[in-house]
Formats: C-alpha cells, structure tokens, sequence
C-alpha cells in the first residue's frame, strides 16, 4: 500500500546532487562491466576535444555511449555509423542532463558480416581518394640487388621466401621483424614500409630495390591488420615497389590493392621478385650464339663488298696517265720559259742601274744629311722639354710626398696611442680576472679540504676509536681473522701502539722507535687526493 503525503512528512530530505549521486552509485554496483550488442547511432567522429559521443541502438532501445580520448587512440577497431558492435565498458550516469551511459573500453565488430561491410566501406573510401589507381602503380625492377622483406621472422613465410630466392636467383634480403595479427601489428607494418622508404641512398644499410609484405593464411580477423588503413596508405604512398603476399591465392586484402603488384602466396612473391638464374644463362648462351652468327654474316658480306669495290676501281697505270703526260709537257717547256725568264730580270737590272749616276747619290746624300740635322734639334729640343716636365713632376710629387708623410706619423702616432690604451685597459681586466680566479680557487681549495677532513677517519680517531692493523699495515675488521700470538699495530688519534694478540687478551708490546714522535698524525693509508 503505498505511502500518504503525511506519512512522507518526517523522511530525510536529499538535495538532487545526493540523489544523483546515489544513482550512480547504484547504477555502477550493479552494472560495473557490461558487454553490449548494437548498431553505432549519430556518430559523427572524435569530438575537438578527442572524446567520442554517440548512441548504440536495436529494434527496441538506445542507450548513450562515450569513449575517452585516450582509449580512442589505442583502438584498433574504429567507431563507423551503422556499424554493428559489440562494445566492453561500465554503465554509469550523467547527472548534467539525468541520463545513463555506456563508457566504453574496448570495441569489436560483431561478427564476419560486420567485418566484411567494415572492409567494403574502407575499400570504397580509400579508393575514392585514387590509392587504388593502376596509374600510381610502378613497375618491378627485373633484377633487383637487395630485396626487402616485411613479414614475422619466426614464420614459415620467410624461410619459404628465401628458398625460393636461393633456388631462382640468390639477391641480398633485408627482414624487418614485425607481427602480422595482434595489437600493433599494424603500426608495425607500416613502420616498417616507411623506414625502408627511409633509408638513404649509398647508405651503411643498402636501400631495398623491391619490397614484399608477406603473411600466412589465416582467418579475416588474423589478417585484419592488412586491412587497416595506416598499413593501406603506407603501401601507396611507398616509393619503393611493393609486392602483396598476404594469405593463400583466396584471402584478400586491403593492401592487395594498394601495392604495385599482388601475389597469391609469399612463394609466388619471391618467384616474381627474380627472375630463374639458369634459364638467364641458357637466354645469354643463345643470344651470344646469334650475335657470333651475326657477326660473322656481316663479316663475310663486307668482304665480298670488298672483293666487288676493288675490282670496280682503275689500274695504276690509268690513274696516272695523265698526270704523267702533263709532266712530260712541262719538262718540254722549262728550257725555254728559264731563258726568257732571265732576259726579262736582265733588263730590268740595266733599268734600275741606269739611274745610279753620281750627281743622284750626292743629292741623296745631302737630303739625308739635312733630315738628320733637323731630326738631331727636334731631338734636342723635345728632350729639354721633357727634363723640364719631368722636373716640375717631380717637384710637385715631393711635395705630396711630404705632406702625406706627415700625415701617415700622425696617423701611426693616433693609432699607437689608442692601442696602448686598449692595452692598459685590457692588463686591467686582466688583472681582475686573475684576483677573481685567485679567489674563486682559495675558496675551492678551503672547501675541499674541510671536505677531506670531514671524510678522513682521523676523525674517527679523534673522537677515542683505534685502528687495528696486521703487521702488512692492512686494516682488520673483525676478530675472527686475528690468531694467537699475532703481532698487531693500534693507530690512535695521537700516535701507533704495537700489540701482541692472545687467547684471552691483548699484551701491550713495548712501543716502535717510529711511534714515540709526540702529536705527529701518520699518513692514512689509501688516502688518495680530491684534486
């Protein structure tokens, strides 16, 4: 029977936050961890603070959901809308708005349906951005010198690689060790893309001419992690060519698209990689065989070209037939052209001697006798006008020679009076920073050795203790190693006291020569310097 109003009068009263509170309480004793089952809702991705809000709903019911940040970043399933899920977290409450909500922990698709529609919404995103583009796929190297390897070392996978590669054409291998399933695993994979991308050309580790990202067979949440988007776009972006080996011949991934070239099995992988030593040599051997045969056909056809083209050419005779009848013209002729040809210089002699008589040479004579006098006072004269420019030269570069000596010894006086000043100043600081340096190591040297007074067991000595020592000088910590009659050394804080050990007691020997030195403090043995 329910209760009246008046019956409720005397019931403690809660304020909304009480109550509140008590509710969640309540809410997260009953429903501390909870795994729930339904379809992403309202999912519009990370919030600008990087938390994830959204709602999980079924034909009958919704409930609110949260995801912090942190546990966001870590996810390696990621929140979709219209994802079915099955979401790991704890129920609790929302007193600002007075509604419940999941926080969630953990999130997996639910089941291979959910997988496959996740795959199948990825591959059309990431192949609307063009990542599957066949024009963005290179073409593989023929023979490539080192081929890298990204794949787990402890699998099959890579021993299987490199058989193959052993028995085609052995190449260098580089192997970046990675997982292929698990947490990480795909942050591992697309590491290992970019750092071989990474490294330099000419570099202490050589840079790979081809990469394979290989894995075993498995089920489609084993190769989940080729699926993910990081290792995806890791693959496209890879400036190196990359062959996909993930699974067997049925298994497809999401990186089979991305890479320049998909392979059905890590085997075919390696078989595409190089090509097969042997029938490389057998090609060589045939192709040297044809170039032999071409070589000698075209050896054999220039010699009967040869053979044609000296047979088409004139005898020797022909060719200098004329060339022997011209000659044979002008050796007819030479006689009479020499004859005619010193006629003609004979008469131009008897022209020009001719005109050598005396009266010709004497007025020659005296024209040249009358240029050389004129040219002697044109000389003369030039040279008196010349001394005398030279003269007023020199006289005006004495006195700029002068005037610029006064000014340089000024100058060099200026100069070595601002030095000497500069050089006082700088004795001065000098001297400063001696007496501060002085200073500063006075005062070191003062606390370094309160330093070695306080750790020197002289100190120990001083406050009544003894230091027993064998008759090696070495320190002895404990009775046990004494023996009877054994000769023993006693440091005080004032001097050394050698004993005799026993049984029951200690026998004071008369004291060493050394000892009886009054106040003299010993040298502490292994007692090294703090400088």
């Amino acid at each position: 029977m329910p209760k009246t109003p008046a019956a409720l009068t005397n019931s403690s009263e809660l304020t909304v936050t009480e109550l509140s509170s008590a509710l969640k309480r309540t809410v997260e004793d009953a429903y501390g961890h909870v795994r729930v089952r339904g379809e992403i809702s309202g999912f519009r991705g990370p919030h600008s603070s990087g938390h994830c809000y959204f709602a999980l709903k079924d034909e009958g019911a919704k409930i609110e959901a949260v995801i912090w940040k942190g546990v966001h970043g870590k996810m390696r399933f990621k929140p979709q809308e219209g994802l079915e899920v099955i979401a790991t977290g704890k129920l609790t409450t929302y007193p600002g708005s007075s509604k419940y909500q999941i926080v969630i922990e953990a999130i997996e698709p639910a089941g291979v349906g959910a997988l496959m529609a996740l795959m199948e919404e990825r591959k059309r995103k990431l192949g609307a951005e063009g990542l599957f583009d066949e024009s963005r796929k290179q073409l593989l190297p023929w023979l490539p010198e080192v081929i890298g390897v990204v794949t787990s070392p402890t699998g099959a996978v890579i021993r299987d690689i490199l058989h193959r590669l052993a028995d085609r054409f052995p190449r260098r291998v580089l192997v970046w060790s990675v997982k292929v399933q698990g947490e990480g695993s795909a942050e591992q994979i697309a590491a290992a893309i970019h750092g071989f991308n990474a490294l330099p050309e000419g570099g202490r580790i050589p840079r790979p001419d081809l990469l394979i990202v290989a894995r075993g067979g498995g089920s489609l949440e084993d190769l989940w992690s080729f699926n993910e988007e990081i290792v995806v776009r890791a693959a496209a972006e890879s400036m190196i060519p990359l062959i996909s080996a993930v699974g067997h011949e049925t298994d497809i991934t999401l990186i089979d698209f991305a890479s320049d070239k998909r392979a059905p099995t890590p085997t075919a992988a390696a078989e595409m990689a190089v090509p097969v030593r042997a029938e490389l040599f057998v090609e060589i051997s045939g192709y040297e065989r044809r170039m032999m045969l071409c070589w000698q056909r075209g050896q054999e056809s220039r010699r009967n070209e040869l053979r044609a083209a000296t047979r088409a050419l004139p005898g020797l005779s022909e060719l200098l037939a004329i060339p022997r009848q011209r000659l044979d013209g002008a050796g007819a002729a030479l006689p009479r052209a020499l004859k005619a040809n010193t006629h003609a210089h004979h008469r131009r002699f008897a022209q020009a001697s001719a005109g050598l008589t005396l009266r010709v040479l004497r007025a020659q004579i005296s024209q040249a006798t009358h240029r050389f006098t004129v040219s002697g006072e044109r000389l003369t004269l030039s040279s008196r006008a010349l001394l005398r420019q030279r003269r007023d030269r020199f006289a005006g570069l004495e006195v700029r020679l002068k005037a610029s000596k006064s000014a340089n010894a000024q100058a060099q006086r200026n100069a070595i009076a601002r030095d000497s000043e500069r050089a006082l100043r700088l004795a001065e600081r000098a001297h400063r920073a001696l007496a501060t340096i002085v200073l500063r190591q006075q005062a070191r040297v003062l606390a370094s050795g309160q330093l070695l007074a306080a750790l020197s067991y002289r100190s120990v000595l001083a406050r009544g203790f003894a230091l027993v020592r064998d008759v090696d000088g070495a320190a002895l910590h404990a009775a046990t190693n004494i023996g009877p009659g054994a000769r023993l050394s006693l440091e005080f804080a004032d001097g050394r006291v050698g004993v005799t050990a026993d049984m029951d007691r200690a026998t004071v020997a008369p004291r060493e020569a050394k000892a009886a030195a009054p106040k003299r403090v010993a040298k502490p043995v292994d007692q090294g310097t703090l400088f």
